[in-house]
């Protein structure tokens, strides 16, 4: 089998990334969970496409939830709306710091875009970024008419993490039938806690960035429970769920050698089989979060391009 540890298997692009992304992860191995949260670097998003932070009401008495509102102008337009959850493996990250790319995304798509700070794990376990998510969900949808919003034009994305958080609130919107989702964007998004603890993957598959023993941390913290355990609710881990029809279409991104690839594969043609309609791009010799190491690189700009013309096209379909 080829030795991932030299760049066999990754794509040319990058190759280069290789020894310093397994550098950082020696370095980081021992840290602890509040040090690898503290490590995240500061960002300051541009002023332009506007964005401005609002707190909405939390679900059932929680805490209320802050969110950020992207290229929103107002009442008097009506153009289509993301609500976005960010990924860390349900323990880390933030919205912030993904605002200034969905500031680009948001002014190529023409867009408002909501992103939401739900509560990480294991501080909160399922369902409380769930509800975090799903009153986010709602609150965009009572502010439509406010933030400019065609409400027939709403759909949830995110990445890695919160690609698994945007899957998990297009279920819990189709099982309360309260807010009709129009599509889901999932980037390599984290599916099923099996993955890594009773499931395992050939070696050359989640080497880099995000490993089984990541997978099972976060899962665990997630869900409260141990990673792969017998008695799992299926709303709490997408490829769980036996019952997949009534979703919303979809577009599911994600690398050859990223951990998540066979889940999000197998997710895909499950939505298939009950007939959803699916785009599925696999990008080839990609790791997890290729994208974000090398955003210059070729195969990382296709693969934007290739999410923005999927939303383009569901939007214009809507």
């Amino acid at each position: 089998m080829a030795d991932t540890t030299k760049g066999a298997q990754v794509h040319p692009d990058l190759r280069d990334l290789v020894p310093g992304i397994q550098q950082a992860a020696a370095q980081t191995a021992g840290m602890t969970l509040a040090e690898l949260r503290a490590a995240i670097p500061e960002v300051q998003p541009p002023a332009q496409p506007v964005w401005v932070e609002r707190s909405v009401p939390g679900a059932g008495g929680a805490p209320d939830v802050r969110v950020y509102v992207i290229n929103s102008r107002g009442a008097g337009t009506s153009r289509p709306a993301i609500l976005h959850m960010h990924g860390g493996g349900y323990v880390r990250g933030t919205a912030m710091m993904c605002i200034p790319q969905l500031q680009a995304l948001a002014a190529a798509l023409d867009c408002v875009i909501v992103t939401v700070d739900y509560r990480l794990a294991p501080e909160t376990a399922f369902p409380g970024a769930l509800d975090d998510n799903y009153a986010g969900l709602a609150w965009l949808f009572r502010n439509a008419a406010e933030l400019g919003v065609d409400v027939s034009r709403i759909a949830v994305m995110g990445e890695s993490a919160g690609g698994g958080h945007a899957a998990m609130l297009a279920i819990a919107a189709r099982d309360r039938g309260e807010f009709p989702l129009m599509f889901q964007a999932l980037v390599y998004p984290m599916l099923d806690d099996r993955t890594g603890s009773v499931r395992h993957l050939p070696p050359h598959i989640g080497s880099l960035v995000w490993t089984p023993e990541h997978n099972r941390e976060g899962w665990t913290a997630h869900l409260g429970a141990p990673a792969g355990a017998d008695d799992i609710p299926p709303e709490a881990a997408p490829a769980r769920l036996a019952d997949l029809a009534g979703l919303p279409p979809a577009y599911i991104a994600v690398g050859a050698l990223d951990l998540f690839v066979e889940e999000d594969i197998e997710y895909a043609r499950r939505l298939i089989e009950v007939g959803i309609p699916v785009e599925l791009n696999v990008a080839p010799g990609a790791f997890h979060g290729f994208d974000v190491f090398a955003p210059e690189a070729g195969i990382s700009k296709q693969f934007h391009a290739a999410l923005t013309r999927a939303l383009q096209q569901a939007f214009r379909q809507a």
